[in-house]
């Protein structure tokens, strides 16, 4: 995210810290990843390319904010092995989920 352009701010936390920070941020139980951030009012979780961050902030939708579950190979920091399609889930209230983006 930082050579996107981004200012990150990392803090290193335990497993168990860090499925409190995806609960408390509204995150739902499948999309939990490794990772959880909030920008600009959102939160993103997991392994989101940077160009489905910009768009949603430029397009700022009515949703909790958006993650990709697990760690899909090809996805960003994930480069290695033999890429294979993954999606990007928006999340929002009541546990409404929609496909966001595909890679």
């Amino acid at each position: 995210m930082r050579g996107a352009g981004f200012q990150v701010e990392a803090r290193d936390v335990s497993d168990d810290e860090l499925q409190t920070v995806a609960m408390q941020s509204g995150v739902p139980g499948q999309l939990e990843s490794c990772h959880t951030a909030q920008v600009g009012g959102y939160v993103v979780e997991g392994h989101v390319p940077a160009e489905d961050v910009r768009r949603l902030l430029r397009e700022r939708p009515a949703v909790i904010g958006i993650a990709v579950p697990g760690m899909p190979a090809g996805s960003p920091g994930m480069e290695s092995g033999r890429p294979q399609p993954y999606q990007v889930i928006a999340f929002a209230q009541g546990g409404r989920t929609s496909v966001f983006a595909q890679h």
